[in-house]
């Protein structure tokens, strides 16, 4: 089964995405189900992980309405305050909907001492022991507080989003790598091939762009611990869902088979522990 791995949802509120700067036309607007099923259809791509954009219950309630009116939405990746008080009456509230299969928050904007405030160390720790895994949305210079993070969570499921966003368009890589290197090495943390065109120039991209990135990615957490994720719709503002798309299918042909299907979908299905799913392009099976 093939799966993107990363995309939004969201019905455009200036005041609720005001991360959606004047600069950003392309996405100011609604961004629904049946906006994105064609281009999964057109790209023979069988379901989506679908991913928090706003930081609220609200959010993560609307996102699993939509998973439960479409079949092909294989999972959420919610949000909640995990360092409230009530983080365990919220996910009891939580605990018969299967396809939240993790959270989210966007640490990116945060300062460092957030990553390392002992309730919200606790709250990742709490999700673990109910099944949940965590994405880690953080800038490449933030890797060193992700990688104290990490070690104080035990050894559990985390993925990182868009390769942690290095520098594309100045080509910028080796502290990058460096930083990435020691996060790696722990086989229980997984990566994510997504939201890598808005970290390129945004107007003159091409496939080489990324090709360090995605080759650096693959030495160090190999095809079964990377996803591709489409990053949809933000991926829009430099480029189309396809030519997103066809960056991963073109750099995964020097894979075996098996390696592409791997990254194509078999490491988010591991991860996220999606259940099978008959799909619109034939009916899938473990084996």
């Amino acid at each position: 089964m093939k799966i993107d791995a990363h995309q939004h949802f969201w019905k455009y509120d200036p005041k609720r995405q005001e991360w959606i700067d004047s600069g950003m036309e392309q996405i100011r607007k609604d961004f629904l189900p049946q906006d994105l099923k064609p281009k999964l259809d057109g790209c023979q791509i069988d379901g989506s992980m679908v991913v928090q954009a706003e930081e609220s219950l609200a959010e993560t309630d609307f996102l699993l309405e939509l998973a439960e009116e479409n079949n092909w939405i294989v999972g959420v990746v919610g949000w909640a305050d995990l360092a409230s008080a009530e983080l365990d009456l919220i996910l009891d509230r939580y605990s018969k909907q299967s396809k939240l299969k993790g959270f989210r928050e966007v640490l990116q904007s945060k300062d460092s001492k957030y990553f390392h405030r002992p309730e919200f160390i606790q709250g990742l720790k709490t999700i673990y022991k109910k099944g949940y895994t965590y994405d880690l949305l953080v800038y490449a210079h933030q890797l060193e507080d992700a990688l104290t993070l990490i070690k104080q969570c035990g050894e559990h499921r985390i993925v990182i989003d868009h390769l942690a966003k290095p520098k594309i368009k100045s080509g910028i890589w080796r502290e990058w790598k460096k930083q990435l290197k020691p996060i790696s090495e722990r086989e229980y943390i997984y990566c994510k091939l997504s939201g890598l065109v808005t970290e390129a120039d945004w107007k003159n991209w091409t496939l080489e762009d990324f090709i360090p990135y995605l080759e650096i990615a693959l030495e160090l957490f190999g095809p079964d611990r990377l996803m591709f994720g489409s990053d949809w719709p933000v991926c829009l503002l430099a480029g189309e869902y396809e030519q997103v798309y066809e960056t991963i299918e073109v750099f995964t042909n020097s894979l075996s088979k098996a390696e592409k299907a791997q990254l194509l979908g078999q490491s988010a299905e591991e991860f996220y522990q999606i259940s099978p799913l008959r799909t619109s392009h034939g009916p899938f099976t473990q084996e």
